[in-house]
């Protein structure tokens, strides 16, 4: 496991945030979470300590959508004992040794009854899968298939101690209110237990972004949601249609504590503004990063992006859903994520916040020839100075391209300048009068980029 004093020694201050997540995700880690039940209540207890969560409870039966929300699922204990009396599994060791949403069972069978019921990985046989039956009825377990292969004849005593009851379905959202009245919607699933990276991490690293943003002025709200996946997204849409159509950009976070990727997957629209700021985040400081067309296959991202909503909404990971060997195994432990991954995930998403609030839309006032820049004090007295160049390079795309069809991050992408130079260069512009502003949420004059970071 990560050792937090030995890499604070490095006085990397995004290594600071990066252990800041580790370190939240870790406690989420244990819990014993589900769709429903106690696991997600205590899971946005300990969120709630970071940010002022408003938790939901959604009635068992509630339609939503084409759906229905589910009974409430809790589970207490659940073992295996040999003919020897010998615990052979136990819940208390793993919390992916019982399917998920297994009905109760209590008796003693034969073990080729049992093996019926037990769920193993032939390929990777030293790992426990995780497995789920939330709406059969069904009772199963999940071991390594070397301790499956070991099981000898006999009478075994099997014990799952769970309980389907009408109660309610959990979930809790934070808003961090902007100057307007548009959202970005960030979004992780809750519903997985003792995943590091799927999804402990996207859970920890959207508390720890939501609490950053606290203290910012950003015109746009940020509505954090952490839910249990597809129901969970499907009960938050049912219950707020009539907030839908304010949301303009939109993640869902998962996976984001590995050295994998970053890999970003498309909204249904294909070229929205959170796709082309996505793939201009991945692309800058040799992430090399991967960029995925839309699928109707994946997490919540396809809930969003139906075609009823339609929403501008896309998925970001570090390694992909279903790519990586420890996807769905109790190889997805606290040491498959680090601090360094978590900070680098953590930076590029607020990245992506940066050129959201940053982008703006300039019109060129002086459109004919170039205006004179010398005269405004906007070039540098000293020639050869490469940083002056730069700038000035900056300026002359800005003025080129600013018609009023082109965005910051339209220019930034056609001049293969960096978003921070062509957003600076815009604003000196602006307040040197050269430029209007005809987006519908203009920048003032002079305001700067809320991390820094691009």
């Amino acid at each position: 496991m990560v050792s937090f004093d030995t890499i604070r020694s490095t006085g990397d201050a995004e290594v600071d945030v990066g252990i800041r997540i580790y370190a939240l995700a870790a406690r989420l880690f244990p819990i014993c979470r589900s769709i429903t039940g106690d696991g997600v209540r205590e899971t946005l207890q300990i969120l709630g300590q970071q940010i002022d969560l408003t938790q939901y409870e959604v009635p068992t039966g509630t339609p939503v959508l084409d759906w229905t929300v589910p009974q409430e699922w809790n589970i207490r204990d659940a073992y295996i004992k040999n003919p020897s009396g010998e615990k052979v599994l136990d819940l208390a060791e793993n919390n992916l040794h019982v399917l998920g949403y297994s009905i109760p069972v209590q008796k003693t069978m034969p073990l080729g009854e049992l093996k019926s019921h037990i769920h193993t990985l032939p390929e990777q046989p030293s790992l426990i899968p995780y497995r789920t039956s939330y709406y059969n009825e069904q009772w199963g377990f999940c071991m390594a298939h070397d301790d499956f292969a070991q099981l000898e004849d006999g009478n075994y005593e099997v014990f799952i101690d769970t309980e389907k009851r009408d109660g309610h379905l959990s979930y809790g959202e934070y808003v961090h209110k902007g100057q307007t009245d548009r959202d970005v919607l960030l979004s992780a699933h809750i519903c997985h237990p003792s995943l590091a990276n799927d999804n402990c991490s996207g859970l920890a690293l959207l508390a720890c972004l939501a609490k950053a943003l606290r203290t910012r002025k950003t015109r746009y709200n940020y509505r954090f949601l952490f839910a249990p996946g597809t129901i969970g997204a499907l009960t938050w849409l049912a219950g707020n249609e009539h907030k839908v159509s304010r949301i303009d950009h939109g993640l869902i976070v998962s996976c984001v504590g590995d050295g994998g990727g970053p890999n970003y997957k498309r909204s249904r629209r294909g070229n929205s503004v959170i796709d082309q700021v996505m793939e201009y985040v991945l692309s800058v400081d040799e992430r090399h990063g991967t960029i995925s067309e839309f699928s109707p296959y994946g997490y919540d991202e396809r809930q969003y992006c139906s075609p009823g909503f339609n929403l501008p909404v896309g998925l970001f990971q570090r390694s992909a859903f279903g790519t990586f060997p420890e996807y769905h195994t109790s190889a997805d432990n606290l040491d498959f994520i680090s601090p360094e991954h978590l900070a680098s995930s953590y930076r590029m998403i607020m990245e992506a916040i940066d050129i959201l609030e940053m982008n703006w839309t300039p019109l060129n006032l002086f459109p004919k020839g170039e205006p004179q820049l010398g005269r405004r004090g906007l070039y540098s007295a000293l020639g050869g100075d490469k940083s002056a160049g730069e700038t000035a390079m900056g300026y002359l795309w800005v003025l080129n391209l600013a018609d009023g069809n082109h965005t910051l991050l339209d220019i930034t992408r056609r001049s293969g300048m960096s978003f921070r130079d062509i957003a600076r260069a815009a604003q000196l512009l602006l307040a040197n009068g050269l430029l209007a502003d005809i987006s519908e949420q203009p920048p003032q004059a002079g305001e700067t980029s809320i991390s820094g970071h691009t």
